[in-house]
């Protein structure tokens, strides 16, 4: 049985001013897949993913065209910016917990989608929790400032914070950078137990994590994508020269 699209971009072309940042991306993404995007820096893998929640929107003189579809609609004409960011959350580099409680960073979202039954925010706090491994350690913590975590507890409750809206994309922009190597496993473990329920979009600069935890994987370079393949066939049989010469480390 065919995998349902997620997302399917075509032509899309984005610009800074006149500065052309991306050159005319197609791409189909499955529902249920782990994708990878890899690349040199500054090869236009954090704006791609940027641009599939409109994050890009922010940035004064971004320019977009051509279409990115979720499931069949263009987001840039039939979506309002707070619905699509709800089915389609993101998980930065930096961990960026909000200056508040553990149990207020989780339930912010489900309160700005109006829900407000606590019997309701109290289940949805547990349950995000478990899903990233944290309740155990922070059942009783619920009430402290998010903040006083550790770098990786951090990026798990921002993780944590994505997934109590119910999404059904999570974006990852480098999501390990920051981290050291222990805090790293535990998430690339999460990202493991969340593809069960979640399409997963990851940007990373570590081509070894790329391997382990994806099942398709997009090369970047200035602003093209080069090679969109499945993870296996790009890191062992690409099919360009300069995807292979990345993967083995000739530049980048």
């Amino acid at each position: 049985m065919d995998k349902k699209t997620c997302f399917n971009i075509k032509d899309m072309n984005l610009y800074y001013d006149d500065f052309h940042a991306l050159k005319n991306i197609n791409m189909q993404i499955q529902k249920g897949d782990v994708t990878a995007f890899i690349g040199p820096s500054g090869c236009g893998k954090s704006t791609f993913i940027k641009s599939l929640n409109r994050m890009n929107d922010l940035i004064e003189g971004c320019k977009i065209t051509g279409k990115i579809l979720f499931y069949g609609d263009n987001i840039y004409k039939k979506y309002n910016v707070t619905n699509l960011r709800k089915k389609v959350g993101m998980v930065f580099q930096k961990p960026n917990p909000f200056p508040m409680s553990i149990y207020d960073n989780i339930t912010f979202g489900p309160k700005t989608h109006g829900i407000k039954d606590k019997y309701k925010l109290d289940s949805i706090v547990e349950e995000s929790l478990k899903d990233v491994g944290l309740w155990k350690d922070l059942k009783d913590r619920l009430k402290q400032n998010a903040l006083s975590l550790s770098g990786g507890q951090q990026q798990r409750l921002c993780i944590a914070r994505t997934i109590a809206v119910n999404p059904e994309v999570i974006l990852m922009d480098e999501p390990t950078s920051a981290l050291d190597p222990i805090s790293t496993l535990k998430i690339e473990e999460l990202i493991n137990k969340l593809k069960k329920e979640y399409t997963i979009i990851i940007v990373t600069h570590n081509m070894q994590q790329a391997h382990r935890i994806s099942n398709k994987t997009a090369f970047f370079l200035l602003g093209e994508m080069i090679e969109f393949d499945d993870t296996k066939n790009i890191f062992t049989k690409p099919k360009d020269k300069k995807t292979k010469d990345y993967i083995e480390g000739r530049f980048g």
